[in-house]
Formats: structure tokens, sequence, C-alpha cells
């Protein structure tokens, strides 16, 4: 045995670093990019549909912004999620939807594509975090 181990081993010191990520819950931030034309198609599929098929589905939207620039401009949102599992089954379940399927099928040809580029992060907050409100 090496003397760093046998000193660890003595101290009781864990071999792996702590982890500073708290487990739960878990957020995600979602940043689409959008196409100045069909923008506002985009955010009307998005109110009217997507966010009602969400909730149907246990997404939790903590809240919703516009970002980016005039000639490329953003869409972000904030979901909170019980943990990774419950996020991945979620996106599962609204991605299988056969409402949201048909709603997709049926975007009119002009504002198809509706996004570009989707951004998608999980947020896992660290244990010395301010709490979220």
């Amino acid at each position: 045995m090496s003397p760093a181990a046998a000193i660890i081993i003595a101290l009781g010191v864990p071999a792996v670093a702590q982890s500073h990520v708290v487990e739960a819950p878990v957020y995600q931030l979602r940043i689409y990019e959008l196409y100045p034309q069909t923008k506002a198609a985009f955010h009307d599929r998005f109110r009217d549909h997507a966010m009602r098929i969400m909730r149907r589905h246990g997404f939790e939207i903590v809240s919703m912004w516009e970002t980016g620039t005039a000639e490329k401009p953003e869409f972000a949102y904030l979901l909170r999620w019980p943990g990774e599992t419950e996020m991945k089954a979620a996106w599962s379940a609204f991605m299988a939807d056969e409402e949201w399927a048909r709603i997709k099928r049926e975007t009119p040809a002009e504002h198809r594509p509706i996004v570009g580029a989707i951004q998608d992060r999980t947020l896992r907050l660290t244990d010395y975090s301010p709490p979220m409100k």
C-alpha cells in the first residue's frame, strides 16, 4: 500500500472528491434559434399548444424569455423537474404524444422549419447555491 493510500484510510478521507451537486430538483434550460419570418408562428404554437401538452406530461415551466438579436432571435425557457429520471420520461412521452405530432404535421409549409438549432442543458444545483424561489 502506498503511503498516500495509508493516510487516506487512516484519516477516513474518501478516495473520490465529494461532489458539490444536489441530486434534486433538476432544472433544464432550453434555447431555440428562431427565424424572424416564423417567430410569430413559433410563439403561437408554443403558447397555444406545446405548453398545454407539456403540462399534461408533467412539465413545470418556471419562466420563458426572448433573447438574441432582431436578426437572430432566440426563445429560452427554464423547466423544473423532480429528478433526471422524471425529466427523461416526460420528454419521451411528450415527443410520442399523438396530438403534438399532429400539430407539427399541420404547421403550414411557409412556417417550416419553425426553429433552428436547439440547445438543451440540464442544470444541477450546487450545494452552495442560494435557494430557488
